[in-house]
């Protein structure tokens, strides 16, 4: 059996539909299946149980013998979150302990962490940065970055593991995450209610207009390279998973309005204030230590990624 925490959640289901493509149908979901808005994204998957993350552990005591892998993306991934109990309860105490467990059992562990941990990009995006000399802009990506520096501490490990530092990733499976959503889907929302799109205003004069950069991913890029990982189960570590090349917002909202065959229609607005001093300007993940490590498919174009998803997933209104 397969485990997948945060199951019903944006990757976790992704990835879910892609084990099922391969053939794996005996997947154990874990997640707190109290958010109807999400229950779609498990529709048609192909599922031996769901189980509740308050009972996972317990579960666990009870079937660890018949667990091949454990895929832990479940954690509280908002980053505008100011509640450190509610992260360190989700994001840190949780992901100790399914480390534990996993070298208890010795289950090979592939784990999210985030480029949140790299903050405004001062020490670089190099995956090999020890987590001591990164400056989260948020307390989300603190959470993630005190379990990586924990991790790391740590005398016992599983036989194999990976912590992927996701970098900003786009896909189906994503319309419940409203504003944390990508820019895709907002831009397509916008178009479908308003014709038009309003980017981001920059407050760095460093950059215009629209022309702030990120590492944009295509979900199922990502999910390409978990499922890699639980067939290759060495070279462990803390691995980027981005692309390795950055993009501007405007690129992403232009290629949207192309795939609905519009001509382009954006304006802006300001960044809200309450995320504005911790926004993240420029990140582009250096990926030369997962191609070292033998991972040799080429990602997505963005101007390929965001056609399939808006005429394949978002236009139809379907999920993956």
């Amino acid at each position: 059996m397969i485990i997948v925490t945060g199951a019903a959640g944006f990757i976790s289901s992704c990835l879910i539909a892609k084990l099922n493509q391969e053939g794996y149908n005996s997947i154990i979901a874990v997640d707190d299946f109290s958010y109807p808005e999400k229950e779609k994204n498990l529709l048609e998957k192909q599922l031996v149980a769901k189980v509740h993350r308050d009972d996972f552990f317990t579960w666990l005591d009870e079937n660890q013998k018949q667990v091949e892998f454990i895929f832990h993306l479940g954690a509280r991934t908002d980053t505008a979150e100011f509640n450190y109990d509610l992260l360190d309860r989700l994001n840190l105490d949780y992901t100790k302990k399914m480390w534990k467990a996993c070298v208890k059992y010795q289950i090979p562990l592939v784990y999210a962490s985030s480029a949140a941990t790299y903050g405004g990009g001062e020490h670089g995006f190099d995956d090999r940065t020890a987590p001591e000399k990164l400056t989260p802009l948020n307390p989300y990506g603190e959470s993630k970055n005190n379990f990586d520096a924990w991790m790391l501490q740590q005398k016992e490990q599983p036989f194999f593991w990976a912590g992927l530092k996701f970098f900003n990733v786009y896909g189906p499976n994503e319309y419940h995450k409203t504003r944390m959503a990508s820019v895709i889907w907002h831009t397509f929302n916008q178009i479908e209610q308003t014709g038009a799109m309003k980017l981001f205003q920059s407050h760095n004069p460093n950059y215009k207009n629209g022309e702030q950069m990120r590492d944009f991913i295509y979900v199922k890029d990502v999910v390409n390279v978990m499922y890699w990982f639980m067939h290759h189960r060495k070279n462990s570590g803390l691995y980027n998973l981005g692309t390795g090349k950055a993009r501007t917002f405007l690129d992403l909202a232009k290629n949207t309005f192309k795939a609905l065959g519009l001509e382009p229609k954006i304006s802006f607005r300001p960044t809200p204030e309450d995320i504005r001093d911790k926004y993240q300007y420029f990140t582009e993940a250096d990926m030369s230590k997962l191609i070292e490590a033998g991972y040799d498919t080429p990602f997505t174009e963005l101007e390929e990624g965001v056609e399939d998803y808006v005429k394949n997933y978002l236009s139809k209104g379907a999920n993956w």
